[in-house]
C-alpha cells in the first residue's frame, strides 16, 4: 500500500507534505467475486481513445463508450470474416476510476473478466500478471507525473497502479490520475519508419511497461543526488534536524522500493511463461525490461544501505560534537579549579594583626599583583600543557580535510565519464 501527500498545502512540520492514510480495500466484507466498488477520492473518469496500423494512427479526441462498441463491433465482424479489410488495433487509455458503471461497460465491449475489473478498481494491487480467456491482465506501478515533470524528491514520492489488459487486438489501460509517462511510446507511435505499428498488441503492452520502467531512473538519480549532498550535510554540520531528514529519505526509499520490486516477479513471469499473448519476439524485450528492474532495485538498495549508514553518522557526529563541547567545558573548569582556590583561600577572614601566621602576605606591599601574576601563571601553565596533551585539537577540521579529499577525489571520476581526462 502507498502513501501520498493529501494535499500540496498541507505540510509536515519540517516542511516535507504529510502522508495521507494508507489505502485500505473497499470491497465489503463477503462480497462476491467481481463485485467493483469505486474509492471516494477516485478522479473523474475520461477516455482516451487511439487506433493504429502499419498505415497510420488515428486519434479519437472525444470518443465516447459507443465509438468504442462500435468500433469493437468492426473488429468482431473482422474476426468472423466479414468484412474485406483488417481492423486496426486499439488503445484505450482511462483515466480516473470514479465511474464504476463506465468501467463495467468497458468490461462488457472487451470481454474483461470480472476479476480482472474488480483489481483494477482496488488500488492496494501488487504488481503481478494474469491470464484470462480472451485477454492477459498485467498490474504495474508507475511515478506519477506533474505537467510532464519527474516527481519533487523533497516531497514524498508518490505511485500510481496502472493496469493493463492486453488481447488480440486491443490494450486497454487504467491510470488512477490523469497523466503519464507514454509521451515517448505515442511519439513512437506516429513514427511512419517506427516499428510499434508493424508489431502485435503485446509488444505495445511492453512499451508501455517499459517507460513505466524507465521512469524510475530519473527519479533516483535525483535521489541519488539527495543521499550525496546529505551525507555531506551529516559530516560537515552536525545537527538534530537531520535526523528528521533521514528519516524521511528512508521512508521515500521503502516506498519506491514496494513498488518496483514486484515488478521482478511480474515481467519474469511474462517473460518465462507460455501465453498466447505474448510472442516469443516480445519476450526478449520482456527480458531486457527485467534487467532495468534489476538496475532500478541495485540503485535502490545501495541508497538505502546508504540512508541507514547516515543514522550511525549522524549519532557519531552529534556525540562527537557533543565531546568537543564536553572537552572545553571540562578545560575551563579544570583551569579556573586552582584559581578559584587561591581566590577561596585569600577569601578567608584572618586578622594577620592577631597572629603572625594570619595570612602575613595580605600585608605585604606587592601582596595583590603577586596574586593576579601566580593565578595568570597557573592558567597559561595548564593551557599550555591542555594544548601539548592535544585537548585543542578539534575534530572539526578533520572533517573538513576529509570531504575535502572526496571531492578531490570524485572530481577526476566525473571528469572521465565525461571523457576530459584520461
Amino acid at each position: 500500500m502507498e502513501t501520498t501527500p493529501d494535499r500540496a498545502d498541507d505540510l509536515a512540520p519540517h516542511g516535507r507534505p504529510k502522508r495521507r492514510k494508507a489505502r485500505r480495500r473497499r470491497t465489503p466484507v463477503g462480497a462476491s467475486p467481481g463485485t467493483l466498488t469505486a474509492d471516494p477520492n477516485a478522479r473523474q473518469t475520461r477516455l482516451q481513445l487511439v487506433t493504429y496500423d502499419a498505415a497510420g494512427v488515428t486519434d479519437w479526441p472525444d470518443a465516447t463508450l459507443e465509438t468504442v462498441a462500435k468500433l469493437r463491433g468492426h473488429a468482431a465482424d473482422a474476426d468472423r470474416g466479414e468484412t474485406g479489410a483488417p481492423q486496426p488495433q486499439i488503445w484505450l487509455n482511462v483515466d480516473g476510476l470514479a465511474d464504476i458503471a463506465m468501467i463495467g461497460r468497458i468490461g462488457e465491449i472487451f470481454g474483461l473478466h470480472p476479476l480482472a475489473l474488480e483489481d483494477i478498481v482496488n488500488l492496494h494491487q501488487r504488481a503481478k500478471v494474469d491470464t484470462y480467456d480472451g485477454h492477459l491482465f498485467v498490474v504495474t506501478r508507475m511515478p506519477v507525473q506533474a505537467d510532464g515533470e519527474t516527481a519533487d524528491i523533497h516531497a514524498a514520492p508518490d505511485t500510481e497502479q496502472l493496469s493493463i489488459c492486453v488481447g488480440a487486438d486491443f490494450v486497454v489501460t487504467f491510470q488512477e490520475v490523469p497523466g503519464d509517462v507514454f509521451d515517448a511510446v505515442r511519439k513512437r507511435l506516429r513514427a511512419p519508419a517506427g516499428q510499434m505499428r508493424r508489431r502485435g498488441t503485446d509488444y505495445f503492452a511492453y512499451a508501455l511497461i517499459d517507460a513505466a520502467l524507465d521512469a524510475y531512473f530519473p527519479l533516483l538519480e535525483h535521489y541519488g543526488e539527495y543521499v550525496e549532498a546529505l551525507e555531506i550535510d551529516v559530516l560537515d554540520n552536525p545537527d538534530h534536524r537531520h535526523a528528521g531528514r533521514i528519516h524521511d529519505l528512508k521512508r521515500d526509499l521503502l516506498t519506491l522500493r514496494r513498488a518496483i520490486w514486484p515488478q521482478r516477479e511480474m515481467l519474469a513471469a511474462l517473460a518465462r511463461d507460455e501465453t498466447p499473448y505474448i510472442s516469443d519476439a516480445t519476450r526478449i524485450y520482456l527480458r531486457d525490461a527485467y534487467d532495468h528492474t534489476i538496475q532500478l532495485m541495485d540503485m535502490l538498495e545501495t541508497y538505502r544501505e546508504i540512508a541507514s549508514g547516515l543514522v550511525d553518522i549522524q549519532l557519531t557526529s552529534v556525540s562527537n560534537r557533543m565531546n568537543e563541547i564536553m572537552k572545553v567545558l571540562t578545560v575551563i573548569a579544570t583551569i579556573f579549579i586552582p584559581l578559584t582556590f587561591i581566590v577561596g583561600v585569600y577569601g578567608m577572614n584572618f586578622d594577620p594583626q592577631k597572629s603572625p601566621y594570619n595570612m602575613p602576605e595580605i600585608e605585604w606591599r606587592f601582596g595583590y599583583i603577586a596574586v593576579w601574576l601566580l593565578m595568570f601563571a597557573i592558567a597559561g601553565g595548564l593551557g599550555a600543557w591542555f594544548w601539548r596533551k592535544g585537548w585543542f585539537a578539534s575534530t572539526t577540521n578533520a572533517d573538513h580535510d576529509v570531504s575535502a579529499k572526496r571531492h578531490t577525489v570524485s572530481a577526476p571520476r566525473k571528469a572521465r565519464k565525461k571523457g576530459d581526462a584520461p
